[in-house]
């Protein structure tokens, strides 16, 4: 159960490595987002009022402390922190200002390089695209010393196989290899959410995997205007879509003296669009320069194209955080009732829910969230 809207917000800042509690700090001006398949940042200002606080504040460490902010009893949010910038005004006022981001931005840190230094090859064959997924992840905490960072996974399947290597040298993150995998057609999402073990009452970090997408609950969670949104907006970009795709990737020339041209995709095209419902040719393309395996372009260029068929909409909301507003919001299914002005009829239509922006209550301002959607399936 979410908290009510007079419960503050604790953060609570631990080891990243051990999960041990450090602190638990004041955190003004905070804002934190939270996304689906890419890392959320969070942002803030820790007060320092005098010596005995400042002492406490100087044990956070960039890299290696992470911090949660909690509402109530839930975990809303939990990742790393990476920079910090101490500041004092011309009053003399102490600050620390601290940015972090979610634990998916760890994997981009971290290359994919062999445990003997032999120059190996981490690779895959025939296998089940998110046990690629959770291999990666678990590699990259358990090869070499220092790397585990708590984030345990789960047991999905997807049917979908694949046949991947990562060669040393080519200094491949684990992000960019997870991205690479997700982004193929019938590919997948992940996402690490944070939350309170209900059998232990440890804090507990997990990568979630979703084929082909991450669906979060069972139930709509019904959301009106007039009523709990507030504001919204429906951005329509042509310039980000298309209705054709094409993707590059790199050159598999081996005879010097020719000119080296990089491998291409077969282009994909949204024929329906063009030839019976009269839209232009708008042709996408993308850039992946370690990929060598035509059937691995043809993928990609069929899922950007997929993703991004006509104008690209990512509509927006804000609600109030209230009781009635579940912690994990992240791939839930949004039932979005709106009765206004453009929508006299009243607009009653199904989203998913890939972002959240909150905005904690400060200075008589309520508790707010930002939720970035997608038409659901």
């Amino acid at each position: 159960m979410s908290a009510t809207l007079d419960t503050p917000y604790r953060a609570i800042f631990c080891d990243l490595l051990t999960d041990r509690t450090i602190d638990i700090l004041p955190l003004r001006d905070v804002t934190v987002d939270d996304y689906i398949g890419k890392a959320g940042s969070l942002s803030g200002t820790v007060p320092v009022p005098n010596a005995r606080m400042a002492a406490r504040v100087r044990r956070i460490e960039e890299g290696r402390t992470s911090v949660y902010l909690q509402r109530g009893s839930d975990l809303w949010w939990g990742g790393i922190i990476w920079t910090s910038t101490l500041q004092s005004d011309d009053q003399g006022v102490l600050t620390l200002g601290i940015q972090a981001a979610t634990f998916e931005s760890y994997a981009g840190r971290r290359m994919i390089r062999p445990t003997d230094g032999a120059g190996a090859t981490l690779g895959f064959s025939d296998t089940d695209q998110l046990d690629i997924a959770r291999a990666l992840w678990a590699d990259m905490q358990t090869s070499l010393t220092g790397g585990n960072i708590l984030v345990g996974a789960g047991t999905e399947t997807s049917g979908v196989r694949r046949t991947v290597a990562y060669q040393d040298g080519d200094e491949t993150s684990y992000q960019e290899a997870l991205d690479s995998l997700a982004a193929l057609a019938d590919g997948f999402e992940y996402h690490i959410t944070v939350y309170t073990d209900p059998v232990s009452g440890q804090r507990a970090r997990r990568l979630v995997l979703g084929a082909p997408r991450i669906e979060t609950g069972s139930t709509d969670l019904v959301l009106d205007r007039p009523g709990t949104i507030l504001s919204y907006s429906f951005p329509r970009d042509a310039t980000r879509g298309g209705t054709t795709a094409r993707a590059r990737g790199a050159s598999v020339n081996t005879d010097q003296s020719v000119e080296s041209r990089p491998l291409v995709s077969t282009i994909a095209v949204a024929g329906e669009l063009i030839e019976k419902a009269g839209y232009p040719r708008i042709d996408l393309t993308s850039d992946h320069n370690d990929i060598t395996d035509q059937n691995t372009l043809d993928a990609l260029a069929e899922a950007e194209l997929t993703a991004a068929t006509g104008a690209v909409v990512i509509p927006e909301i804000s609600i109030r955080l209230d009781d009635l507003v579940p912690t994990a919001l992240l791939g839930r299914t949004a039932r979005i009732r709106i009765t206004d002005e453009w929508f006299t009829e009243g607009l009653d239509a199904r989203y998913r829910i890939v972002g959240v922006k909150v905005s904690p209550a400060q200075r008589g301002r309520a508790d707010t969230a930002e939720l970035y959607l997608e038409e659901a399936a």
